[in-house]
């Protein structure tokens, strides 16, 4: 069989688009630094909070203050490990689920998604940090140490912070099936 030219670079063009079109999209890898863990308690956790509270690279101030936070909560709470005072405040702070925006058919919806890892991580103390700095009136060793207690205890901003996602994630269950399409 003959075929002209022009109809084989016509075909061949129909052919490339076709293949560029149901090709998906190259997935990357995320990049994660390897933090080490920090001098006294030799956690990684502990670690990124005082990276989270440092500002204008006074990391010896960050390690201060969270150091301070710590024994003050663990005071307050009469618990021996201000590790462990940490730790479970920082159990009671993480996220297990929230929304994404998507866009679907012109109609943008909130889509529940499970969180994990590193997006866990870091919501969690980002939302610890937040509500100890919006607290006003004492220093931010004090805002630390209260907001320490508070979500030892189940309560306060950062709590309230996770409560309000979950319930928007449950609010916006019924969107679910688009996040497997």
């Amino acid at each position: 069989m003959i075929v002209s030219k022009a109809a084989a670079n016509t075909e061949l063009r129909k052919l490339k688009a076709f293949v560029v079109i149901s090709m998906p999209r190259k997935k990357t890898k995320a990049f994660t630094r390897d933090i080490q863990p920090d001098r006294l308690y030799n956690s990684v956790l502990v670690q990124r909070l005082i990276n989270r509270v440092m500002r204008n690279g006074k990391k010896q101030l960050a390690e201060r203050l969270v150091y301070t936070a710590m024994q003050s909560a663990a005071t307050k709470l009469k618990v021996a490990n201000p590790l462990d005072v940490f730790e479970q405040a920082y159990k009671n702070i993480q996220p297990l689920t929230e929304t994404r925006s998507r866009r679907v058919g012109g109609a943008n919806y909130q889509i529940p998604f499970e969180v994990k890892g590193q997006r866990q991580t870091h919501l969690t103390i980002m939302w610890l940090v937040a509500a100890a700095r919006a607290r006003k009136g004492m220093s931010m060793a004090d805002r630390l140490a209260a907001e320490f207690v508070d979500a030892y205890n189940g309560t306060g901003a950062a709590v309230k912070k996770r409560e309000d996602t979950h319930r928007m994630a449950e609010a916006n269950r019924a969107f679910a099936h688009f996040a497997r399409t």
